[in-house]
């Protein structure tokens, strides 16, 4: 496939969209099947506070842990029943367009995967207008040095984010962890229904809040750098998974299956998957259920490479 020249026609394709229908196609809530948006997004916000209170009173848990000096960086740490600092370590970003979204209502996938002798870690950052996406993105490289500096004995840290959560992830393939004095043990990401070229979202209603101008956009969007990286700045066996969902829109379908075919191309070890029938917002929901299919695409990851 001529990867370099798909991206040239779907670029050229989006900037030919309406403003009308660049915005519906960043609107992921406009796309959804099985109920109307306000509804859908009712559900998710329910269905995410209920798992993080479950998770607060049945597993071990160190809350509100600060990871740097601003009021916003916080995280919480949930444990499997036997804790140990050799455990392997999943990182959650959530999603919300950089401005909103919460760690307190993020915890959907703790009960499963402490389970399984996982301790999973929720990652708190300053959401738009307060924070920038520079802002966001050294807050997210932040908290990752704190993890590794406090379970330096650990069997793995795998990063997964959602949205706009999935996209901060990503941006740590391009970190520089010489400045936060540790590198981390990052051996798999997990990004689900991510945006990894902003410059759309200088152009919808989102910017709004964000006040993204093109330099920022483009100083932020990891497949840009990544179309030019000439070193691979994470382990070459790490594993990233590009995870998208059936009723996510046709530009988020796009942007994964474009970041997917520059890591390919450029040698990284990632594989593309798009999850049946699920929307954008199901996707994460549904992993308060042990047998879902991305549940267990996380376990399967972790206790391969662990």
């Amino acid at each position: 496939m001529d990867v370099a020249g798909a991206s040239r026609r779907s670029e050229a394709s989006w900037k030919e969209m309406s403003k009308e229908e660049l915005e519906t196609q960043y609107t992921p809530s406009s796309w959804v099947i099985r109920r109307g948006a306000e509804e859908t997004l009712r559900t998710y916000s329910q269905i995410g506070n209920e798992a993080t209170k479950r998770a607060q009173a049945t597993r071990g848990s160190l809350l509100h842990i600060p990871y740097g000096h601003r009021e916003g960086e916080r995280l919480d740490i949930y444990f499997p029943e036997e804790e140990s600092e050799a455990l392997p370590f999943f990182v959650f970003f959530h999603g919300g367009y950089w401005q909103s979204g919460s760690k307190d209502s993020s915890a959907f996938m703790v009960s499963p995967l402490t389970a399984k002798g996982v301790a999973v870690v929720v990652v708190a950052y300053d959401i738009a207008p307060k924070g920038t996406l520079d802002q966001m993105v050294d807050q997210v490289t932040q908290s990752i040095a704190f993890v590794q500096k406090r379970y330096p004995c650990n069997e793995g840290i795998y990063l997964c984010g959602h949205s706009a959560g999935a996209h901060l992830a990503a941006m740590m393939l391009l970190a520089n962890w010489t400045k936060h004095g540790v590198t981390p043990n990052l051996k798999g990401f997990l990004l689900v229904s991510g945006i990894y070229d902003l410059e759309p979202i200088v152009h919808t209603s989102q910017n709004a809040a964000l006040l993204m101008s093109l330099e920022d956009a483009q100083r932020n969007s990891p497949q840009r750098h990544l179309e030019v990286a000439l070193t691979q700045p994470v382990d070459p066996a790490c594993h990233i998974l590009v995870i998208v969902g059936q009723h996510d829109t046709p530009e988020y379908h796009r942007q994964s299956r474009e970041f997917y075919q520059t890591l390919h191309r450029g040698g990284w070890k990632a594989s593309f998957e798009e999850l049946d029938d699920v929307d954008h917002f199901e996707i994460i929901w549904n992993l308060t259920q042990k047998d879902y299919v991305l549940t267990q695409m996380i376990l399967k990851t972790i206790f391969q490479e662990s």
